[in-house]
């Protein structure tokens, strides 16, 4: 089923058998083998639903995701070098010509990769960040010619928090008003933390909350002491620089994308990178 799939009328519910679940190491029960589409789940099954987040909408049924990947007929050595392009930045086409696969097997390939990747960070979606945040907002794609920065058409406009010194959390969102941006700060950040941002207007609401909050003024400067966003913005270029290299990404699968910059943010480091997303594939084909 390659139809978009839609937050308000679809939902992914585990299979109730537990005898039946497969489990990983440690004994946690993997559950994305027995996944099965529902439509209108009833409030009885909602308390075992994974619910779907914003900016995935072609996000597959996860069974058929890993069916596929379980019945590929490239060779677990091919399917290594295809991880190790993965994460070394190459893009599909690239790393096809050099393990000498199929471009469109590549392609397909590296997407199940990054549905592995966004499916393993909303488990994480649940933790909360405390001491000094950064918050930005941002925007991707659209046309370069005409206006930029808020209010762009066909750009997706994205949200992050930054701890600094730590990980960053990252969210399409549908608008940068304040009643989109106040709800994630107030599930993602603790009481009484330091909170930076711009001066964008969707902000004001910061002022009189639990939050200790300070802005900085971009027009006369960027910087003031302890007082900036530079860590948020960091991530932006690089994420935004990553993804220049695939001349354009499909709209369906952006929330993908930036899933993955979030995940290569959090973890630097290649040989961290390699072992995560070999044990994860591992752990989903287990």
């Amino acid at each position: 089923d390659r139809r978009a799939a839609n937050p308000s009328d679809l939902a992914y519910q585990l299979d109730p058998a537990p005898s039946h679940r497969p489990r990983l190491r440690g004994g946690k029960e993997s559950p994305c083998l027995l996944v099965k589409r529902m439509r209108n789940p009833s409030p009885t099954d909602r308390g075992n639903t994974i619910q779907l987040f914003w900016g995935l909408t072609q996000i597959t049924l996860l069974g058929v995701m890993l069916g596929s990947m379980r019945k590929s007929r490239l060779s677990k050595a091919k399917q290594g070098r295809l991880i190790e392009h993965f994460v070394a930045g190459c893009t599909a086409r690239c790393a096809a010509a050099l393990v000498r696969v199929n471009s469109k097997t590549a392609v397909y390939y590296f997407h199940r990769l990054r549905q592995i990747i966004a499916y393993r960070l909303e488990q994480e979606a649940d933790m909360v960040f405390g001491g000094e945040i950064e918050v930005d907002e941002s925007y991707f794609g659209g046309r370069r010619k005409g206006k930029r920065g808020r209010g762009t058409g066909g750009k997706v406009p994205v949200f992050g928090l930054l701890k600094r010194g730590g990980r960053v959390y990252t969210k399409v969102i549908p608008d940068a008003g304040s009643k989109t941006l106040m709800p994630i700060i107030k599930r993602k950040v603790v009481p009484d933390s330091i909170v930076y941002s711009d001066g964008w207007k969707g902000y004001n609401a910061l002022d009189i909350s639990d939050f200790k909050h300070f802005r900085i003024n971009h027009s006369k400067l960027f910087a003031d002491k302890q007082n900036h966003i530079n860590g948020i913005e960091n991530f932006w270029n690089q994420a935004k620089r990553h993804m220049r290299k695939f001349n354009g990404v499909p709209k369906e699968h952006f929330g993908l994308f930036l899933k993955e910059c979030e995940w290569r943010f959090n973890n630097p480091h290649p040989q961290m990178q390699m072992r995560q997303i070999k044990q994860w594939v591992k752990d989903f084909l287990a």
